[in-house]
């Protein structure tokens, strides 16, 4: 049983994993009073009834779609197609050769984050003016958070403070105002947001989830107020944030509230996890039953493993849902887990696959078999052949479908899963982090870094030490925080975000390289296409330029 499940309300079941709200269409509303004005009852538990909707809101989004993009943009992952076979209109492909369409599934997400913006102004504007700075602050912390994800995936982004008039047109602000009013707003309502760090505030925000979300736009300040997403350049792009970055990254550090070592790195990211982990600042709880919507397991998992037994998992029941196989890690991201000792490499599957060992996560002395053959995850990837033996090197990222075409590449096993979660459509019961410890110490070593001041190293060597790898001698380069960045936070939706801060969103990739003419290196796709969808309904928007 998972801890932090004894917290969910029972108006959690309804959640908005997928809902569609025009931003300028006036929602209706889901309460009838104003709890500031309810006597006898304790205002803060009505606003947290109020508030289920929007904490657990983008869920279905951050279980599906926006992992997609982030993982799929980044060097992080490639997909495949097998024979056509979750080709899927190309939304997967696009991703991975940063050539993204408006139309594309794995972008259809600007809508659903918009409205958690406007169930949070419905509750604003519900507890009226009357409202204490404490009650509100919950509502402007997440309404700061979706904005902020908007504006770092798409660029320009509405400011929304109220809800808008039915049939007001809502315009885009500049990415720089957006940031400077996500600065503004964090900075306001953080001595309001509760200190506590516990099962009853695991998942919702706190102080500590607030100033995580203001250390990281800190970080990216200079990405964030360029001129435009093209002309940011990595290696000369002055940043005044960094000191303010280093004040808050110091709070979070200084409050003694959060640790790394409580439980090992595999575990942190286990079906079991929770309000246990020391480590997750801001956290979403999902639940294969009570709160669906996580499905990282699905594409990454062995394309075979339905009904397979023994599994990969170790489980002793079997997988009775399909799995994709068809998110795999790229070749030059794989060469990043190579160090001595570190858990970490365990996080992917690659050459001779063992069976897993689903107490101790670790790999056992047994292979893992298909068709009497032990599995061979290949590190290197080699696109499908035509009848002479050529490869056909298109933008389908197509490898064929025999035995051999479903083992290229390494396989993520990070979220590691269970049949009694995943056989619930796909679901599983994995908490995904959002903030955690770990990337306050790599943002501060960072900023410590970047302004030429000491203390990069220890903070640099916390992370080593838990993730039992070799300790470093000397302040690390930027490059060597940049590749830790890699190997600490894959697979948790962050490295599209430290590839463009770093400049290396346009590095070459597998598939994404320059020989080949359907691979993209505009600069100014290191922000997503708006989706077709959203400039349809909102007359005035215009499309991001490059697309």
């Amino acid at each position: 049983m998972k801890l932090n499940k004894v917290f969910l309300a029972a108006g959690m079941f309804a959640v908005a994993l997928t809902s569609c709200t025009n931003l300028d269409v006036t929602p209706d509303s889901q309460y009838t009073e104003d709890p500031s004005k309810n006597s006898g009852v304790d205002p803060m538990i009505m606003v947290e009834a109020k508030m289920a909707d929007v904490y657990f809101h983008m869920s279905g989004t951050l279980g599906r779609r926006y992992m997609e993009a982030q993982c799929l943009s980044s060097d992080e992952f490639t997909c495949l197609a097998f024979d056509g076979g979750y080709y899927d209109d190309g939304t997967y492909a696009h991703q991975a050769l940063h050539d993204s369409k408006a139309t594309d599934a794995s972008l259809d997400w600007y809508d659903p984050v918009a409205s958690g913006i406007t169930k949070a102004n419905t509750i604003l504007e519900e507890l009226g003016s009357g409202a204490s700075a404490q009650m509100t602050a919950p509502a402007r912390a997440m309404r700061a958070y979706f904005t902020w994800v908007l504006m770092d995936s798409f660029g320009d982004t509405p400011i929304l403070e109220k809800v808008p008039a039915e049939g007001e047109v809502v315009a885009r602000s500049p990415r720089k105002e957006v940031a400077e009013w996500i600065e503004s707003e964090l900075t306001e309502i953080i001595p309001y947001l509760t200190e506590d760090v516990t099962e009853n505030t695991y998942g919702k925000p706190t102080k500590w989830m607030a100033e995580a979300l203001l250390a990281k736009l800190y970080i990216n300040w200079a990405v964030y107020t360029a001129e435009s997403v093209d002309q940011y350049d990595a290696a000369t792009a002055a940043n005044p944030k960094l000191d303010d970055c280093i004040s808050v990254c110091d709070e979070i550090i200084n409050s003694g509230k959060f640790n790394l070592g409580s439980v090992d790195y595999l575990h942190k990211f286990s079906y079991d996890n929770g309000s246990q982990i020391e480590d997750f600042i801001y956290a979403i709880p999902y639940d294969a039953i009570n709160l669906q919507g996580m499905q990282y397991g699905r594409p990454r998992s062995f394309k075979q493993l339905k009904n397979l037994m023994p599994n990969v998992y170790g489980s002793t029941d079997k997988f009775t849902q399909s799995t994709g196989g068809n998110m795999v890690v790229t070749p030059e991201f794989a060469k990043l887990f190579s160090l001595d000792g570190d858990i970490r490499n365990l996080s992917i599957l690659r050459g001779d696959i063992y069976i897993r060992d689903p107490k101790t996560l670790k790999p056992t002395s047994e292979p893992f078999m298909y068709k009497e053959k032990q599995v061979h995850f290949t590190e290197n990837i080699e696109f499908k052949k035509d009848k002479d033996g050529n490869p056909i090197e298109d933008n389908t990222i197509d490898v064929g479908n025999d035995d051999a075409a479903i083992q290229k590449g390494c396989h993520s096993i990070k979220w590691f899963m269970i049949p009694s979660d995943y056989n619930n459509g796909r679901n599983q019961s994995n908490d995904v982090p959002i903030f955690r410890y770990a990337d306050v110490l790599l943002m501060k070593a960072e900023a410590l870094a970047r302004t030429g001041q000491s203390g990069a190293k220890d903070l640099f060597n916390q992370i080593r030490a838990y993730a039992g790898a070799p300790q470093i001698t000397a302040e690390p380069t930027l490059a060597e925080i940049y590749d830790e960045r890699g190997r600490e936070f894959f697979d948790e939706n962050w490295r599209r975000n430290d590839m463009i801060r770093f400049g290396h969103f346009e590095d070459e990739f597998f598939p994404h390289y320059k020989k080949y003419d359907f691979a993209n290196f505009d600069k100014r796709h290191r922000i997503f296409p708006v989706q077709q969808k959203m400039l349809d309904l909102n007359p005035g928007w215009e499309q991001n330029p490059g697309y």
